[in-house]
């Protein structure tokens, strides 16, 4: 396999977001953050300062964003309404449906601290349901990128896609995986290595963990079709026939196994037919209070536990 993990680079991907929002802000009179007071958290301080007519901070209101970005976006802008995942989900949920996503507004919810990575914040602040949340939306496109270069890439190509969508940062850094040169396309899946033996198919903050199973499953002889399926919504259906192909695939996620990446995969294997599949991710519980590993660890959500659900779909 070319690709790997490089552990000696690591960011957040909430980073990268406040990196290139700003840039784009530069270039783009239209685009707006609309802050629900929590901007040194989701790295939008550096916009406000630098673009203080194109930033409006709401408080700590939520659901008053949503409404101000609908208001804005009917208006020619292009808002991001930055906030918690858990928060931009949920909390706005009403809103999201009623003022955004039913009269197909461009408004993009851009929320930092997704799945498990608020480890240390408890079970109250990790989103572990908010992508399949989204995706039960009509009309809502749902990414998490893998790591710092990929969400630049991906953050900048939601400020050209037309209609709602919802973008999941980790709090947490995550190592380095793609070049500044990658490209990336949503709705179009990213394949990290072909094989022809087994799929998996993992999205942001896991897909470092897929590599390295991977590459474990590999040197035991096995071939793998790798997939980073960063947009859940719209699935990039053609890759999973090619890993249906395969007749073994893991699913691979920091989020409810009910409704997210691996529910999305399943609906269309259960359709097509063909293969098999093992889906690895947070159980029917919620999250608790301990760091970002061993909540992983306790959901086995791990290299060891994406290797095992191999082994026991090949036997």
């Amino acid at each position: 396999m070319k690709v790997s993990v490089n552990y000696d680079e690591k960011a957040p991907t909430r980073n990268a977001f406040g990196d290139e929002i700003v840039e784009l802000g530069k270039e783009r009179p239209e685009i707006y953050v609309v802050d629900c007071d929590i901007a040194k958290s989701c790295q939008t301080t550096a916009f406000s300062k630098a673009l203080p007519n194109q930033h409006v901070n709401v408080g700590i209101a939520e659901q008053n964003g949503a409404g101000l970005a609908a208001g804005l976006a009917t208006s020619g802008k292009i808002p991001f309404v930055v906030t918690y995942a858990v928060f931009g989900s949920l909390r706005m949920g009403e809103q999201i449906r009623q003022s955004i996503c039913y009269p197909k507004l461009n408004v993009k919810i851009a929320c930092s601290h997704g799945g498990l990575t608020p480890g240390n914040d408890g079970g109250s602040h990790q989103a572990i349901e908010d992508m399949g949340a989204m995706r039960g939306l009509p009309g809502m496109t749902v990414v998490m990128p893998a790591d710092y270069n990929s969400t630049r890439k991906l953050v900048r190509a939601a400020a050209d896609w037309e209609g709602p969508m919802f973008l999941r940062f980790t709090r947490d850094a995550v190592p380095s995986i793609y070049g500044e040169d990658e490209e990336f396309e949503i709705g179009k899946a990213k394949v990290l290595n072909e094989g022809i033996d087994v799929a998996i198919i993992a999205n942001g903050d896991t897909v470092r963990l897929a590599i390295e199973a991977a590459l474990k499953l590999e040197d035991e002889g096995l071939s793998v079709r790798l997939v980073d399926m960063h947009t859940i919504k719209p699935l990039d259906e053609d890759e999973v026939k090619n890993c249906i192909a395969t007749g073994a695939i893991v699913t691979v996620e920091d989020h409810t196994i009910m409704h997210g990446l691996g529910a999305a995969v399943s609906q269309v294997v259960a359709r097509e037919g063909g293969a098999r599949v093992r889906q690895i991710g947070i159980q029917d519980q919620f999250g608790q209070s301990a760091t970002y590993e061993e909540l992983l660890e306790m959901n086995n959500i791990t290299v060891d536990g994406i290797v095992e659900a191999v082994h026991e779909l090949k036997a």
